[in-house]
């Protein structure tokens, strides 16, 4: 099977990320350090053919990615496959004060994210095999993806920061 060359994105920084709130599958609100770390990467970026930009469906990731299109004039994909972890009644909350608390029963389990980024590359295999193309998500379900690629727990995929590319290969 042909590799496909990905370039993995977390969102620019939001109003919840300065404020340490758990935003969850919530839009989400991007600051203006956050859209000039997308321009970041839209200027880093402007020089790679990239087929696709695939996007989580919520806006703080949609909108990185349509910033990082722009130069490319092309068109974002999105799909909640994507979407950051439910926090469920966690969501909205302070993350300080959360932090050594047992998770709810409502939070969506590691599974379940695990599960979700593997029918994303079976996607990826399906449309964009032998394809370049950039990848918007959040932070835990970016590490999932990883996880699942590298055949590593989650706990061992480093945090990535927002606006950081990674470069993987499907």
């Amino acid at each position: 099977m042909e590799k496909t060359k990905v370039f993995l994105v977390r969102h620019g920084q939001t109003v919840a990320n300065v404020n340490q709130i758990l935003q969850g599958q919530t839009d989400g609100e991007l600051t203006e350090e956050g859209r000039e770390q997308a321009r970041q990467v839209a200027k880093k970026m402007a020089c790679e053919h990239i087929d696709v930009f695939i996007s989580s469906d919520l806006l703080r990731a949609r909108e990185t990615c349509q910033i990082i299109a722009a130069p490319h004039h092309k068109e974002v994909v999105t799909t909640p496959l994507l979407r950051e972890r439910d926090w469920g009644d966690l969501t909205g909350k302070y993350i300080p004060d959360v932090v050594d608390n047992p998770l709810p029963e409502n939070v969506e389990p590691v599974e379940k994210i695990i599960e979700r980024t593997e029918k994303f590359i079976d996607i990826i295999h399906q449309k964009y095999a032998g394809q370049t193309i950039l990848v918007v998500g959040h932070g835990i379900v970016n590490k999932a993806l990883q996880a699942v690629l590298f055949r590593l727990s989650m706990r061992d995929i480093e945090k990535m920061a927002n606006a950081e590319v990674r470069t993987l290969y499907i």
